[in-house]
């Protein structure tokens, strides 16, 4: 780490020290930010994975789907959180070069990343990532490809049950598709601030 980076966050460090506690996130009245359809959703999966597939997101109910979407782009290089690696493992072939370290050196290196979401929302098709539940942030959102990995008690209905549910932490994600921006000039590109391509992988 740099020393002026250090310096940047001792200073944040020192100005948080005498505040015993946050202050409380804003109420809100839950009735008038929930899609009336979303209440309704027994299979929530589903639900989320057509929201997702809505926004050019690719949802998969396997590890073999998954594998073979990678393959057939000959996307056979990148790194998986090493707390999901041994359940994954078995349907990787040997073609593939899987790594459970993430070395920030040799991003370009990385043609995917899987990691841990901490969870989905099916109203909006959006996953949620945090500090606290994903392995390496980068390999979030460096690599072209974005695999999350979520089981389907992660899936909540919509917005409020989701925020009631996760728990405190300072940096959360809220993924919703691929990277875009329109900046120029109004036309849609994917894949400039973050991954071009955002998979969600239903565990179990």
């Amino acid at each position: 780490m740099s020393d002026s980076r250090e310096q940047i966050l001792n200073r944040v460090r020192t100005a948080l020290a005498p505040l015993t506690e946050r202050a409380p996130l804003p109420d809100w009245d839950r009735d008038l930010v929930v899609l009336r359809e979303a209440r309704a959703v027994t299979d929530l999966w589903a639900h989320f994975a057509a929201r997702l597939k809505a926004v050019s997101g690719t949802p998969f109910a396997t590890v073999a789907e998954l594998v073979a979407y990678l393959d057939q782009n000959n996307w056979r290089h990148g790194y998986c959180d090493p707390a999901l690696w041994p359940q994954l493992q078995s349907a990787f072939p040997a073609s593939f070069t899987v790594e459970t370290e993430f070395d920030r050196t040799r991003v370009d290196d990385y043609a995917f990343g899987i990691t841990a979401a901490t969870g989905a929302i099916a109203e909006t098709g959006t996953l949620v990532l945090s500090d606290r539940g994903t392995s390496r942030r980068l390999a979030a959102l460096a690599p072209w490809v974005h695999i999350a990995a979520l089981r389907r008690e992660q899936i909540f209905a919509d917005l409020p049950a989701a925020v009631a549910a996760l728990p405190a932490d300072p940096n959360v994600i809220w993924v919703t598709g691929p990277s875009k921006t329109a900046d120029v000039e109004g036309i849609l590109i994917e894949g400039v601030h973050g991954p071009g391509r955002q998979i969600a992988l239903l565990l179990g």
